[in-house]
């Protein structure tokens, strides 16, 4: 009776310690199981694709309107230095201004007229000799302030020493504006050197030009 009694406490004893191990291992097992089942991070794109975030488009425009026009201008010039012949310091070049082509060529906008300010710097920026013909012999001190530069002609000189010139014509296309620039010469009117781009119209829309009206400075966007 004493050996029976010992060998069913033993059977006891490892009737429950196989019990214990096996419900460990499930335990384990559903640990897993469950680490298994969370999600990974979605990437950027899928966040979006899943709707469940939007994106930040506010910081996209912001990056875009820091970038004025003589951003896109350095750019074009890049381009024209790589395909530029006969220009240097010894060969004097003026800048025009910049005319839409399906428009009249002797009506500027104020586009057109501010990228012609940004390839005069630009231009001497790489070492090119330019010209601004519109200035005065003389200093024109008025109440309104003192003035060197105009653009009437009878008060420039007939005579200027250039002989090429940088034009370009200006395109509307979708989202922006199209930019064709060009050197030429003005005796042969050949073209040595030339260069494309393209102006987002954010950044066009950034210029404001200006008139008085009863006196008072007004602002406008410029065409």
């Amino acid at each position: 009776m004493k050996h029976f009694l010992i060998s069913i406490t033993l059977l006891c004893s490892a009737g429950c310690s196989m019990f214990t191990e096996k419900m460990g291992m499930q335990a384990e097992q559903t640990i897993a199981n469950d680490a298994r089942s969370v999600a990974a991070p979605m990437a950027n794109a899928e966040l979006f694709q899943s709707k469940q975030a939007v994106p930040n488009t506010a910081s996209q425009m912001a990056s875009v309107s820091r970038k004025n026009i003589n951003h896109y201008v350095r750019g074009m010039m890049q381009d024209m230095a790589e395909n530029l012949q006969y220009v240097n310091q010894k060969t004097p070049l003026a800048v025009s201004s910049f005319v839409f082509l399906d428009d009249e060529y002797d009506d500027a906008s104020l586009l057109g007229n501010q990228l012609s300010e940004s390839f005069m710097h630009e231009l001497h920026h790489f070492g090119v000799a330019v010209i601004d013909f519109k200035t005065t012999d003389y200093m024109r001190v008025t109440p309104q302030g003192d003035f060197v530069f105009s653009r009437d002609y009878l008060e420039l000189n007939e005579e200027q020493n250039f002989q090429y010139v940088l034009a370009g014509t200006l395109v509307n296309h979708q989202g922006g504006v199209l930019v064709n620039a060009r050197i030429i010469g003005l005796m042969s009117k050949a073209v040595v050197g030339s260069a494309q781009g393209f102006i987002p119209q954010t950044v066009v829309d950034a210029l404001g030009s200006s008139y008085r009206t009863d006196g008072i400075m007004m602002k406008k966007a410029g065409r």
